[in-house]
């Protein structure tokens, strides 16, 4: 009897120590930016900040616009150390019509300095110098830095249909718990180049058209991790896009490991 109580003791203080542990977790911080052209971003950065936090240990603060044009006026331009204190930068923005190349120097500035980034979408196709169709040649110029960011050079997309996803790498930590599935009506992004430090991870076919629509890509030792998927709310708030983004923002944080399990403390 004795022995008894003294196992579920020990067992009571080993649950209690752990839940401690748990609680005492610091949460990772992302920031999370919207705004731009041809998308619903007032609603899709609630969908995005609410199905984060709900996966994973996360917080989610917004810096949004309601400008609507290519060029929106996000207030990091100009302030280079504006993710100062975030673990994660989550590009949701649309902005095709920056080119100013100071501007994206100083949008590139926290990821050059090791803080990860995300890219959703529209963010494939902002941030541009010179004509997004002419492939990159040439690493370390102008025309070439956004792309080198993301690993991948895309300008164009295709009509609103669904798009077949197909998981290529289906032993990354972010795949791993994943399975393939279509979208309702999206836009399929062309692929121009996908650079050596890229690996892709999901291609998408729409009609005869197939591209990578999923990838991670390793910028100078900083992880990047990126897809172009998410245009319309009903595909931002689908579970499997949701799960797909968390699981992208964890790894790209580093609290996957190997087997895809999410790191003690993170997991909700």
């Amino acid at each position: 009897m004795k022995n008894n109580i003294r196992i579920i003791a020990l067992a009571l203080a080993s649950l209690a120590i752990t839940t401690t542990a748990k609680a005492e977790t610091k949460p990772l911080k992302a920031l999370l930016l919207t705004g731009g052209c041809c998308h619903d971003y007032a609603t899709q950065k609630e969908i995005l900040k609410k199905g984060i936090e709900a996966r994973a240990n996360i917080i989610v603060d917004q810096i949004h616009t309601d400008n609507k044009s290519v060029k929106p006026d996000l207030p990091i331009y100009g302030i280079p150390e504006y993710a100062k204190g975030y673990d994660v930068v989550i590009h949701d923005e649309c902005a095709a019509g920056i080119s100013d190349d100071a501007v994206i120097k100083g949008v590139l500035a926290p990821h050059k300095a090791g803080i990860p980034g995300v890219n959703l979408h529209c963010a494939m196709h902002s941030y541009r110098i010179g004509d997004p169709a002419d492939k990159v040649e040439q690493l370390g110029t102008p025309h070439s830095q956004w792309f080198e960011y993301l690993g991948l050079q895309t300008n164009r997309h295709g009509a609103q249909a669904p798009i077949a996803i197909t998981f290529t790498d289906k032993e990354h930590p972010i795949t791993k718990t994943l399975a393939d599935w279509t979208t309702r009506h999206e836009e399929l992004y062309n692929n121009i180049k996908v650079f050596d430090t890229a690996h892709p991870l999901a291609k998408g076919k729409q009609g005869s058209d197939e591209f990578v629509v999923t990838w991670t890509n390793n910028y100078n030792g900083t992880k990047v991790f990126n897809t172009t998927i998410g245009h319309n709310n009903g595909t931002v708030e689908d579970a499997r896009y949701l799960d797909l983004v968390t699981r992208g923002v964890l790894w790209a944080c580093g609290k996957l490991d190997e087997k895809g399990a999410i790191a003690e403390g993170y997991a909700k």
